[in-house]
């Protein structure tokens, strides 16, 4: 990676959106030299919980083995299998054998949501998730992610669209916590004019962050896009100064 634009943005989003919480970023790779392993997984538990160590600061490397939830791995590219009964278990649930979330309002409805999925394998071995100040040299990452307030995630938001026509640049697609920040925008990262994803409704990972965060999942082609725009955007605007005072 350009460790230019690593420096460039530090010095922004300290001129724009001091106070905030620094990004995430995630790559794929099969050397993870000097990166931490996740813990093995041992017992059921949310990756969206996993990635509070690398929000303070802590590399971490994840492998199939280290993600303890069907759905995570899948999410993140480490199987396509589905959990059996998967259409009971995301609405209704079956009375005495599986409790149900009840995030759909029947089995038949998930599975007419599930045609609409796709599906990707994994590049590597493994994905490395680091903050935005722990990235190196020789790391090359695919997806931003902001765990941001509502403050920040408006000046997300517009920045986003800020060089664009489209004003659907930024969706948001109902999905798991890790759905949102990885599945959804690494798809994204080959498009001719990638989206960012706005995410974390996923009530189930909603213990695993602060209850007033949110998530803006973004390419890093198009981050980059944006950083430079910053400095001619309505960051430079009275208005963006009355947030920014709140941010801090």
């Amino acid at each position: 990676m350009d460790m230019k634009i690593k420096d460039d943005f530090v010095k922004l989003w300290k001129k724009y959106f001091k106070g905030a919480e620094l990004p995430v970023v995630f790559y794929y790779t099969d050397n993870v030299k000097g990166v931490e392993g996740a813990k093995k997984a041992s017992e059921h538990r949310c990756f969206i919980c996993d990635l509070a160590k690398v929000r303070k600061g802590k590399p971490l490397a994840f492998g199939v083995e280290s993600v303890a939830c069907n759905g995570g791995k899948r999410y993140l590219g480490f199987t396509t299998e589905i959990m059996p009964d998967f259409e009971y278990f995301l609405s209704c649930g079956i009375p005495g054998r599986l409790d149900g979330e009840r995030y759909k309002k029947s089995p038949e409805l998930v599975k007419e949501s599930m045609k609409k999925f796709k599906d990707f394998k994994a590049p590597e071995e493994y994905v490395v998730f680091k903050r935005w100040d722990s990235i190196e040299e020789g790391d090359e990452p695919e997806v931003v992610i902001f765990f941001a307030v509502p403050d920040v995630l408006s000046g997300l938001f517009t920045l986003a669209g800020f060089d664009e026509a489209d004003p659907n640049m930024v969706f948001t697609p109902f999905a798991a916590g890790c759905g949102s920040i990885v599945h959804y925008p690494y798809l994204e990262k080959d498009a001719e004019n990638p989206r960012a994803v706005i995410g974390m409704f996923d009530v189930s990972a909603r213990p695993c962050v602060p209850k007033e965060v949110l998530t803006f999942a973004v390419p890093m082609k198009k981050f980059v896009k944006m950083v430079k725009n910053m400095d001619e955007s309505f960051l430079i605007t009275g208005s963006w100064d009355m947030v920014r005072k709140r941010i801090g």
